[in-house]
């Protein structure tokens, strides 16, 4: 069987490897891979302002503005017993996005393949090792396996980044955090567009309006404080949600109902030592992942994708430092994050000697 003949493989075809893929594909023969035929339900569905600028700058933003996703106004939050508010108005870009999540990857990977991206999903990668310059893949597909050849492979198989490792690379964990999210309908329309967090002794709860009278709820807290059989309790995540005054009081309001299971979800930070080599880049999860709470994970995947398929094209058109260029750049943002998160995890003074928090206080002293 003929080898497939690609420029830059993508694997992974989340909003990473979309973005990378559908700014590659008309320069340069591009595949697209991923496991699943479609997006799968997940939590993360938030678009800060500054996203609207990314977009254009990739002649995105008139069609991601027709798909209609929910305003995101700004942040309140429960937080060392008082509210706060982080309002969008001021900001030069308007305000941001709730997302409909399954809408949105769906539609990146339209686009890829509209720009002329190859897109081969219900696919993986068996085996990847170099190969006179570029790289050799083995790929299991639904009609059997085929091979594959490519100068450059970047990596957006989220949070395990799986080629970056084979590649060399070492994943640094910095916490246990975990997402346990469930979606529901609320009676009430959300009005103003605000995500609400709230802090507890054992970690925040998260919730946000969705398109189509939908919301998210979600409780963030480190794997090993969640009881062996909470995620076996249908009705677990929503009864321990309401016990919480703040996160109650916006429920009731909101007349709130679940009506999905509570899933577990990742959702701690970590790096590669290295987000790049020769010949590989990685981008979204599988080089920077991102505590929820700076909201800014979908965002981090956009923009990483995007530096990822530059420095690609860079790299293809004989700039032999792209790949050290964009280490750099992804070092600074890693940096920057843990400053933010730092600052925000701080804040909240409460529970000195809780488990969750006294963990965070060494990170908050940085």
């Amino acid at each position: 069987m003929t080898a497939l003949q690609a420029d830059v493989l993508v694997v992974g075809a989340g909003p990473a490897g979309a973005t990378a893929a559908l700014n590659l594909a008309g320069r340069h023969r591009v595949l697209l891979v991923d496991r699943l035929a479609a997006p799968l339900a997940r939590i993360g569905e938030s678009l800060p302002p500054a996203a609207a600028r990314l977009l254009q700058d990739m002649g995105l933003l008139d069609a991601f503005l027709r798909q209609g996703h929910a305003p995101y106004h700004g942040n309140r939050a429960w937080w060392n017993g008082a509210w706060a508010e982080h309002h969008f108005l001021s900001a030069p870009d308007g305000h941001g996005w709730h997302l409909a999540r399954g809408t949105f990857d769906l539609w990146l990977r339209d686009e890829a393949r509209q720009r002329g991206a190859a897109l081969l999903a219900s696919a993986r990668v068996a085996d990847i090792a170099p190969d006179d310059g570029g790289w050799r893949v083995r790929l299991e597909t639904p009609r059997g396996p085929c091979d594959a050849a490519a100068r450059i492979v970047i990596d957006a198989t989220g949070r395990s980044a799986r080629l970056a490792r084979k590649a060399g690379a070492q994943r640094r964990h910095s916490d246990r955090l975990v997402s346990i999210w469930q979606y529901g309908h609320e009676r009430t329309p959300s009005a103003r567009g605000f995500a609400h967090i709230e802090a507890c002794e054992y970690g925040w709860w998260y919730s946000a309006p969705l398109p189509g009278q939908r919301r998210v709820l979600a409780l963030h807290t480190d794997a090993d404080l969640l009881g062996n059989t909470t995620l076996r309790d249908a009705g677990w995540l929503e009864a321990a949600a309401r016990r919480l005054p703040a996160t109650r009081e916006l429920l009731e309001q909101q007349g709130y109902g679940a009506d999905t299971p509570a899933l577990a979800t990742p959702a701690h930070t970590a790096a590669l030592d290295a987000a790049a080599g020769p010949g590989w880049f990685a981008a979204g999860d599988a080089a920077l992942s991102f505590d929820p709470l700076s909201s800014q994970g979908i965002f981090n995947a956009l923009y990483t994708g995007l530096a990822a398929a530059e420095a690609a094209d860079r790299t293809l058109q004989g700039d032999a430092t792209a790949f050290q260029q964009y280490n750099a750049e992804l070092a600074a943002i890693g940096a920057a994050y843990g400053r933010h998160l730092a600052y925000c995890y701080g804040q909240e003074t409460r529970w000195p000697s809780a488990p969750f928090w006294s963990r965070r206080r060494p990170f908050a002293a940085r």
